[in-house]
């Protein structure tokens, strides 16, 4: 079997559905297979793939395990000489998959490569193609220097600002929300680090893959829609922890030592100000709502 399809679910019921329409037109004629794990949804997801999706494979989790554990279980399940980590809040376009399909086969060098993703406006989402988030790197993007020079290869290799967006190139950091992985790639690095609940364990997976001799491209001409958000977590708090927890973790693994200290004390400091701020909106938000 040429590719295997992994859809992590969670109470995105009505994005699934979109996504699991587009993405079995754009399999067409592909050996391939999909699989969707849910995360104990509780909005019917599975009913509504069991029943109107048949042909898809559904496997339930008993909890909500995370995205990267997920994964790891529909991965294990599937078959496929390539493997494409989908996001359920995508909708892919009908030629994106033999796109991919046919670059992966053409250059055995490749270890994955990631789709050029717009919004639900047709805007490019920059994170559609990234570099390797060292601590300078990741300062910039963080402080905002990045924006204020988008097309400068110091200052904004975070998105890799200096690069066409209409042009294939090398990306070591590819998004989970649509990765598309040679098997081989992962039989050499291993599959996603559950520690990694929500977050950063795409940027994690996509640097040991590089680590072990492959190349990640981008590629522009593989088009999906993302509808960036949908998927993840209502909890803002939640989420908060999760993306900075995740950083902590990517930082101890793969970032020089002598930057561990300052980077964490860095992250939890942003943490906390994030924190602060979301819980200073929630406040006010309730105000308002008791006012009218």
């Amino acid at each position: 079997m040429d590719l295997s399809i992994i859809i992590v679910s969670y109470n995105v019921r009505d994005y699934l559905r979109e996504a699991l329409k587009s993405v079995l037109k754009a399999a067409g004629q592909i050996e391939s297979e999909i699989i969707v794990v849910d995360n104990k949804s509780s909005d019917c997801s599975p009913e509504m793939v069991e029943t109107e999706f048949p042909g898809v494979k559904l496997i339930q989790s008993g909890k909500n395990e995370g995205f990267a554990a997920a994964c790891n279980k529909g991965i294990q399940a599937s078959s496929g000489r390539f493997v494409l980590i989908l996001n359920p809040d995508t909708v892919t376009e009908p030629d994106c998959l033999s796109i991919s399909l046919e670059f992966m086969k053409m250059h055995p060098e490749a270890g994955a490569a990631g789709a050029r993703m717009e919004n639900g406006e047709g805007v490019f989402l920059p994170e559609s193609k990234r570099g390797f988030p060292s601590p300078l790197t990741s300062f910039f993007r963080f402080t905002g220097l990045g924006k204020l020079f988008p097309r400068s290869s110091f200052f904004n290799s975070y998105y890799l600002g200096h690069l066409p967006d209409d042009t294939v190139c090398r990306a070591d950091i590819l998004t989970g929300a649509y990765m598309f992985i040679r098997r081989e790639a992962l039989d050499k690095t291993g599959l996603f680090d559950a520690d990694y609940f929500m977050y950063g364990e795409d940027i994690d997976l996509s640097w040991r893959i590089v680590k072990a001799g492959y190349i990640n491209y981008y590629l522009p001409e593989a088009r999906i829609i993302h509808f960036k958000g949908k998927s993840a977590s209502d909890d803002n708090i939640a989420r908060i922890k999760y993306f900075h927890y995740a950083m902590i973790i990517f930082a101890r693994k793969h970032i020089n030592p002598v930057w561990h200290l300052p980077v964490t004390a860095g992250v939890r400091l942003m943490m906390t100000l994030s924190l602060a701020s979301a819980f200073v909106r929630k406040i006010r938000k309730k105000i308002l709502f008791r006012k009218k």
